[in-house]
């Protein structure tokens, strides 16, 4: 089923937006791929003995998400004139939700001095729950393309 109407899409194509989170996109995915790997090496004890690394990790990938759902409300604002959570857009919406409360969990714990293996664990859960996030917005947008595609098909018809 298409996301966007017609005049929607050409909103979509237009706004700037659209380029902003497909800048951010990336850039949010290589600051997981760093975190969750400076995790990693630190709870293996590999090359990493600083447990500050593994906060400055979470902080930079908090940011980031934060950083992408304020773009996303105002490219959801320009295309379908609500800041976030529009229908078409709740679940991703919701799942980035979801990983900013995870995200945010680990500086709550972080300042209520709990231990690092819990930290470490909450860590992995924050990045976890960004990757689940990731994916939807993937699938929903390898699907949006499929669509997009038959719909240009359609139109040559």
């Amino acid at each position: 089923m298409p996301r966007y109407t017609p005049e929607q899409l050409a909103r979509r194509n237009a706004s700037v937006w659209t380029k902003v989170q497909g800048i951010l996109a990336p850039i949010q995915f290589l600051m997981f791929i760093a975190g969750i790997t400076v995790t990693y090496l630190y709870k293996e004890g590999i090359w990493i003995d600083d447990f500050t690394w593994i906060t400055i990790f979470v902080t930079l990938k908090t940011f980031m998400l934060v950083l992408i759902f304020v773009t996303g409300g105002f490219f959801e604002l320009e295309v379908f004139g609500q800041f976030a959570f529009v229908h078409e857009f709740f679940w991703e919406d919701f799942g980035s939700a979801i990983a900013m409360i995870v995200h945010i969990g680990y500086f709550v714990l972080f300042f209520m001095g709990l231990d690092e293996s819990t930290l470490i664990s909450t860590a992995l859960l924050a990045y976890l729950s960004y990757l689940i996030n990731a994916a939807q917005f993937v699938i929903r947008l390898l699907l949006e393309k499929h669509n997009e595609k038959k719909l240009k098909q359609n139109q040559a018809i």
